[in-house]
């Protein structure tokens, strides 16, 4: 049986970013599910369930702006990892003042975003009390808790959040008529070694109907 819950989120900047960029970052036109279920997840997780995404409404315009942003062109390397790790000591960090590794890339960015993330959870394991998960998520959201902030594709882009309680009627989308999104990520299945999976992104009066990985691809 499944639980649902909504949650109204908000942010000034967005950034949901397109796998065939590899460069440059360009944001899809609206949040993903996978990132839906991440901001899900910063405020309440437990491994007992499972978050899965069913409807995503776009409230706002959709509005792209251009901005430049350092970033770290290079990362630390897994066999350096698996020595600290082996070790249990060591050093991991980036020199970001050293130019090979700072560079400045261009950024095609969302802004003035908001969304109301419909979705629903699933017990995997432990004691099935759903009637707990559901109490827990829907007070921390109503209290404005989190593990950890949540963000809207970038972690610089911090993303505010209110629960919709109940019946209460959804915040007003100015949104009419329907748009294409084309493929658009839905979340990456663990279970075959992080592999992506994609789905036809059909939008309605701002409204998008997101499909349910078959439980064998579900995200772990």
């Amino acid at each position: 049986m499944a639980y649902g819950v909504r949650l109204h989120c908000w942010g000034d900047f967005a950034c949901f970013t397109r796998p065939e960029f590899k460069v440059e970052r360009v944001s899809y036109d609206v949040i993903t599910p996978s990132a839906a279920r991440g901001i899900l997840e910063a405020i309440y997780w437990k491994p007992e369930i499972r978050w899965a995404i069913d409807r995503l409404r776009v409230l706002n315009p959709i509005r792209f702006t251009s901005l430049r942003r350092n970033e770290v062109g290079t990362r630390i390397s897994h066999r350096a990892a698996q020595a600290v790790m082996d070790s249990g000591s060591g050093f991991l960090g980036l020199y970001v003042d050293d130019r090979n590794v700072r560079q400045q890339r261009a950024a095609q960015i969302l802004r003035d975003v908001a969304y109301v993330i419909e979705a629903h959870f699933q017990i995997v394991g432990g004691e099935p009390n759903e009637a707990k998960h559901l109490d827990s998520f829907n007070r921390r959201a109503r209290a404005g808790q989190c593990f950890t902030r949540p963000f809207l594709g970038c972690r610089e882009f911090a993303a505010d959040f209110a629960l919709v309680e109940g019946d209460a009627p959804v915040p007003d989308a100015s949104l009419t008529g329907e748009r294409d999104l084309g493929l658009m990520l839905h979340d990456m299945d663990h279970g075959t070694g992080r592999t992506p999976r994609f789905f036809h992104a059909m939008m309605s009066d701002g409204v998008i109907h997101v499909p349910q990985l078959p439980r064998a691809e579900a995200v772990s």
